[in-house]
C-alpha cells in the first residue's frame, strides 16, 4: 500500500511558478512510476507529466511540454512537479498517482492516487 500527499499548490499570477510535492508513504516509492493529474472544474481529469522508477523515461502533456519538470528524489520518497510560465488555463486541481510497473500516461494504470492539491493561476 502507497499513500501519497500533495503539496505547494497555491495562487499566482500568470507566468509565475510553482513547485508541487509529492511524498510517498513506503519502502518500496523507488519501484513505482510516478505521474502527475490535473482536473479542472468541469472537464476531465487529464494526464501532465509522468515519470518512470528510474527517471529514465519521462512523457509531458503537449499543453505543458517546456514549461513543466517532473522529477523525484526516491532517497526522499518524494516526487515534483516545477511549474514555469504558468497560465491561467493550468488552474485545475492536480494529484500525484503511483503506478506499480512501467511509466504510462494512462490514469486507469495507476493504483495509487493522492487527495489533490489546487492550483489557480489568475490572469
Amino acid at each position: 500500500q502507497v499513500q501519497l500527499v500533495e503539496s505547494g499548490g497555491g495562487l499566482v499570477q500568470a507566468g509565475g511558478s510553482l513547485r508541487l510535492s509529492c511524498t510517498a508513504s513506503g519502502r518500496t516509492f523507488s519501484t513505482y512510476a510516478m505521474g502527475w493529474f490535473r482536473q479542472a472544474p468541469g472537464k476531465e481529469r487529464e494526464f501532465v507529466a509522468a515519470r518512470s522508477w528510474s527517471g529514465g523515461s519521462t512523457y509531458y502533456a503537449e499543453s505543458v511540454q517546456g514549461r513543466f519538470t517532473i522529477s523525484r528524489d526516491n532517497a526522499k520518497n518524494t516526487v515534483y512537479l516545477q511549474m514555469n510560465s504558468l497560465k491561467p488555463e493550468d488552474t485545475a486541481s492536480y494529484y500525484c498517482a503511483a503506478r506499480g510497473g512501467t511509466v504510462s500516461t494512462r490514469q486507469w494504470q495507476y493504483d495509487y492516487w493522492g487527495q489533490g492539491t489546487q492550483v489557480t493561476v489568475s490572469s
